[in-house]
């Protein structure tokens, strides 16, 4: 059984429980229509614009922190928030929505508070004497008390504490009493300016918001306050906490008590020694580059649409597969103006991170749209873009580099051949990791196959998936209009397996065949032509429409990471959580095994199996299941 008030009260709603804020928004419409006799109907629109309020600083602050391209030198924990503890966190804001009912309770036992006026300076006193008299020693105290007594830690603090990485939300990630406890030393200044008759609107939202900026501020993990600062005024040490100061609380959890004020852990002889000194040396470190990634994948925005799934935008959606979410088209226009300000300044820039065995693995974006890399006037700057991230990953020590999808465009750079040949003496290995695709393609086909229909024949990877399969035995009926390109991909056969090769130029050609290899979008009506039972396996982006309801349809080539990542916390496009696109988990391979070769062009054939093997040996598995389509 769970500990008395552990539990939200409304924890059984999930995210219904914003329902709850539905009797203050009929207040406010009722008071404004209908009731005309209500003097000051407005503390109800007050309470929820306060709370809007602090959703949106806590939003602000986590996506700050969250933008590694400008804080990856400043964080303080070195490690990213996985997806275990983002669902932990998930209702962070459920303290906002306890405080707002407790100031409705407060406002409807004492009606005289409507009565409030705008603004009253001796009122900013009175708060910040309270504060320090009697709200500072007070969460002192209870901390302490939660730490040292085991029940009330074991049973309540615990929750906060594990949480690995402190983020802004964890924060707000606590047990219903300690919230109540916290309401309560919130809540003292404010009462205490009440009563001594100098309360206001603008005191309330002053007051709540620092609170909430400095509790942000120190589960932040981004260290903004130069030591310099400490330096020329030493007693400022004492009056305000950085985050540096309580990162150490949480990795250290005897020490560093305090709320905000670190002198009353100097009172208390709980402040740790460290605090000083790790605080000025990450400081110091700021200006310094940060850990050299050991891998890194080159990804590259979809759409406007998708724009939105990076993690510093809402951790949370990015925390699951990408899909078009209605409540965010409101935000295209906002989205639109920022592809804009990027295809004219920006550079490659840092998105996410992960480690895996002691690795780093960074993922950059180059910052270019889908659309973008079919205009003919953009290809040269794209592929700057991508040139300028090789040549800096090659500065800074990186050993592997991984294009992805539109980055290794063959019409492009040849599948990075262009870089590599216009580079001789990269260090950094650039793979496409397109041998790896194929492998996860070809390996999910049943091993009694004996015939395939392969639309992309002539493809990169539709040319490696009919070589091996020719030299498999199996009949591979490759539509293509090109009987040139055809010649030339059955010459590259061994001579005994070149009539297993089969030029096609029609999808009837293939109404007798139940397995389909999809490398170009293929129609509903095209789909019509294979039999029933059909399997399509795909390697075409976007996958193809799930039109028939008699066929299985597989997933786009992908494999999940090892079981032993660490900090990965957001999804890669449509993916499930901790899996990748197969070009990604190439690049993976190729860093993991060492291998010194570039992986660009052309796929060898001779090394699919031997990719293939590599992958499993490391951990990686295939998302190559065939399911029904719905």
């Amino acid at each position: 059984m769970t500990a008395p008030l552990s539990a939200w009260p409304w924890e059984i709603l999930g995210s219904f429980k914003y329902m709850l804020y539905g009797p203050f928004l009929a207040r406010i419409l009722y008071t404004r229509y209908q009731d005309e006799t209500i003097k000051n109907p407005n503390w109800c629109l007050h309470i929820i614009i306060l709370c809007l309020l602090r959703g949106f600083m806590y939003q602000g602050w986590n996506s700050y922190a969250s933008m590694l391209f400008i804080t990856r030198n400043r964080q303080i924990i070195k490690k990213g928030a996985d997806f275990k503890q983002i669902d932990k966190e998930w209702h962070w804001d459920n303290f906002i929505l306890l405080q707002a009912i407790v100031t409705a309770l407060g406002f409807s036992m004492f009606p005289d508070l409507e009565t409030l006026g705008v603004w009253n300076k001796k009122g900013i006193i009175v708060v910040i004497i309270l504060h320090v008299a009697v709200s500072e020693p007070l969460y002192y105290y209870v901390h302490k008390c939660f730490h040292e007594n085991k029940y009330l830690f074991t049973h309540y603090h615990s929750l906060h504490h594990s949480s690995a990485v402190p983020q802004v939300y964890t924060a707000g990630h606590a047990t219903f009493l300690e919230h109540i406890l916290l309401t309560v030393v919130i809540g003292v200044p404010i009462i205490g300016s009440f009563v001594l008759g100098y309360g206001s609107i603008s005191l309330i939202y002053g007051y709540v918001l620092m609170f909430d900026i400095l509790r942000c501020l120190g589960h932040s993990n981004v260290e903004i306050i130069p030591h310099q600062i400490f330096d020329k005024i030493p007693l400022l040490r004492y009056i305000v906490y950085t985050p540096t100061y309580h990162s150490l609380h949480h990795a250290e959890m005897g020490t560093n008590y305090c709320l905000f004020m670190p002198l009353f852990d100097a009172f208390g002889n709980t402040l740790n020694s460290k605090s000083r000194d790790m605080h000025k040396k990450i400081s110091l470190d700021s200006g310094k580059n940060s850990r050299v990634p050991d891998f890194v994948f080159l990804a590259h925005i979809v759409d406007m649409s998708s724009a939105m799934h990076a993690p510093f935008v809402i951790r949370s959606m990015a925390s699951m597969p990408y899909y078009t979410r209605i409540y965010l088209l409101p935000l295209l226009p906002i989205s639109f103006l920022v592809m804009l300000i990027m295809w004219a300044k920006s550079k490659t820039f840092l998105n996410s991170f992960y480690n895996l065995r002691n690795r780093l693995h960074q993922t950059w974006v180059v910052p270019r749209y889908g659309f973008q890399y079919f205009l003919p006037f953009a290809a040269e700057g794209i592929n700057k873009q991508i040139e300028e991230a090789i040549l800096r990953a090659d500065r800074l020590g990186v050993k592997v580099i991984s294009l992805a999808a539109l980055n290794k465009n063959e019409a492009l750079n040849g599948g990075g051949t262009l870089f590599v040949n216009k580079h001789p003496n990269l260090k950094v290995r650039v793979v496409h990791g397109n041998t790896l695709t194929a492998a996860a393609i070809l390996n999910a086909i049943p091993e009694d196959v004996t015939e395939v229909f392969l639309t992309g024949a002539t493809s990169k990877l539709g040319r490696a998936i009919a070589l091996y399969l020719c030299r498999k035995n199996v009949r591979v009926l490759m539509l293509t209009l090109s009987t040139e390109r055809f010649r030339k991909i059955q010459k590259e056969a061994p001579a005994d397996c070149q009539k297993c090769l089969v030029q096609v130029t029609k999808y009837q050609a293939a109404q007798n065949c139940k397995t389909w290899i999809v490398g170009k979008w293929i129609t509903s009506r095209e789909q019509t032509f294979a039999p029933s039972g059909t399997q399509f396996h795909q390697f075409v982006v976007p996958a193809i429409h799930q039109f028939r309801r008699d066929c299985s349809y597989g997933d786009l080539a992908a494999m999940k990471l090892p079981e032993d990542v660490e900090g990965l916390g957001s999804c890669e496009y449509t993916m499930e959580r901790g899996v990748v696109h197969a070009c990604h988990a190439g690049g993976v391979v190729h860093s993991l095994e060492g291998w010194i070769h570039n992986e660009v062009g052309a796929i060898d054939v001779d090394r699919i199996d031997i990719v293939w093997k590599a992958a499993l040996k490391h951990g990686l598995k295939p998302v190559s299941s065939i399911r029904k389509s719905v």
